[in-house]
Formats: C-alpha cells, sequence, structure tokens
C-alpha cells in the first residue's frame, strides 16, 4: 500500500498534493503503531509572578517516558535586573503511584554566556555532561533540581532570560554585569535527563516549583497541563478524517481547472 501512495506522487501534478500527504500520514500511522510512547506536560509561572519584588517568567517542559523524564527549563524573563530574576532551582512532584526511588541524573545540557560591565555579552561554550552544568538532582520526594546545593556549581550557571534591544542587557545591575562570582550564566535554556525506573509513559506531573536567585528562597509554584496519552493517539489517529476532506477539496479543484 505505502509503494502505491508513493508512486502516486510521481503523477501529473494535480494528483500529487493528496498522494504525498496520505503517504506522510501512513509513515506517522505505522511509527505510531496506535500507541504512545510519552507523555508531555508544559508548565509556566503565572502571569504576573515576582521573586524579591522583580518579574519572573519561567517554563518547564516536561516528558516522561518509560524509564526517564526530561526537563527542559527556560528563563523567559528578558533583561533582567537582579540575579533574583534568574532560575536556580526546580522541584517537582509526580502524581500517584509513581514515585523516584532508585532515580538519579543522567545527563544536562545548556549553552552559557557572561555578562560584562555596561551589559554586553561574550558567549561561552555549550555544556555538555551533568558535571559541566553543574545542577545537583535529588529524588525527595520532591524531585529537585538545585544549582545551589552541595556539589552545585553556584552562585555561578543560574539560568538568565534574554537581552534586551540589541542584544545588550541594558537594566542589569551589579549582580548581574561584570559579577565574577555569578557568571557565567546558563544562557535562557538548560536540558536535564533523569533516569527513573518508576516511571512510564503513562507518568503525570503533579505540580512543579521554580526557584530564583542565589540565596534559594524564592520560589514561584507554576501552573500547567499533563495532557493524557490519549490525547496523543487521538491527534494521531485523527489524521486520515483530516485527509478525506483535503481530498474533497483537491477534487473539487481539479474539477473547477477541468471546467
Amino acid at each position: 500500500m505505502l509503494r502505491k501512495l508513493l508512486g502516486r506522487a510521481a503523477q501529473p501534478a494535480r494528483c500529487r498534493p493528496f498522494a504525498a500527504v496520505a503517504a506522510l500520514s501512513l509513515l506517522l500511522l505505522v511509527g505510531a503503531g496506535g500507541k504512545t510512547h510519552a507523555a508531555f506536560a508544559v508548565f509556566t509561572t503565572p502571569v504576573g509572578s515576582t521573586a524579591g519584588g522583580q518579574p519572573v517568567n519561567a517554563e518547564a517542559d516536561i516528558t516522561t517516558s518509560a524509564g526517564q523524564i526530561q526537563i527542559v527549563l527556560k528563563n523567559l524573563q528578558a533583561n533582567p535586573t537582579s540575579v533574583i530574576q534568574c532560575i536556580s532551582s526546580f522541584s517537582f512532584t509526580l502524581a500517584s503511584p509513581a514515585n523516584l526511588t532508585g532515580s538519579s541524573q543522567t545527563a544536562a545540557n545548556a549553552p552559557t554566556i557572561n555578562v560584562n560591565n555596561g551589559g554586553t555579552t561574550t558567549p561561552g561554550s555549550t555544556l555538555t555532561t551533568v558535571a559541566a552544568v553543574g545542577w545537583v538532582f535529588t529524588a525527595g520526594p520532591p524531585g529537585l533540581l538545585n544549582v545551589l546545593g552541595a556539589g552545585g556549581a553556584g552562585p555561578a550557571n543560574l539560568i538568565i532570560g534574554p537581552p534586551g534591544a540589541g542584544g545588550v542587557y541594558s537594566n542589569a545591575g551589579g549582580s548581574i554585569a561584570g559579577n565574577g562570582p555569578h557568571n557565567p550564566f546558563l544562557n535562557q535554556t538548560a536540558t536535564f535527563t533523569i533516569t527513573a525506573p518508576n516511571v512510564t509513559a503513562g507518568t503525570t506531573i503533579a505540580s512543579v516549583i521554580f526557584g530564583f536567585g542565589t540565596t534559594g528562597d524564592a520560589p514561584v509554584p507554576g501552573t500547567g497541563q499533563t495532557p493524557e496519552p490519549a490525547t496523543v493517539i487521538t491527534l494521531v489517529t485523527g489524521l486520515p478524517f483530516g485527509l478525506l476532506a483535503l481530498r474533497r477539496r483537491l477534487r473539487r479543484q481539479q474539477a473547477d481547472v477541468a471546467v
């Protein structure tokens, strides 16, 4: 069947769009196998959140799969004034009955940046190991990623948000610009992989807390949605219905051309 669909892509131009899309749909369905292999959730700080009187804006994209949790932390607060607006920790609780027993951090990845006096920047290297990124994981509960704890890289390697206009941190005060102990920063995002034998693709995240600053006393609970695995199945298996509508539309267009 797949050969037939792919072969239709070589037909006259008026027939190609549907054949190509149908072939793509079949590949997606075969690859998915009607099953989901991971659950995805996004948590963010509520609108108007503050830490130490300064605005903060952060996001965590969390993927759970068989034996693994991947967490991508993002600092979205542009042109910060103080280091208290930089992410320094992240904690999360799994929905019962899943637990973090026997879990450990097995991978980490993050680009770095140095903020100079005056707010100009110097790009750093991309850190590719757990030790280099310097965020320590403890299983808890709750699970905690923390740059300030024992063995962490803090007060450096906090996650800073994007710069202002022209790539300059024009608002940066002395706790950011040219601050030796606080530089380098992780540049806007960091990815962490937790190996967790009791986690499955159906595991969901019950709650999260973002931590900001170098003192560890500026927690902000995150809000978000944990989509059910069935949502992914519905999206994939629902593709043919969209294709039928597309096919009808293409036939109408072909009929118009023939006239």
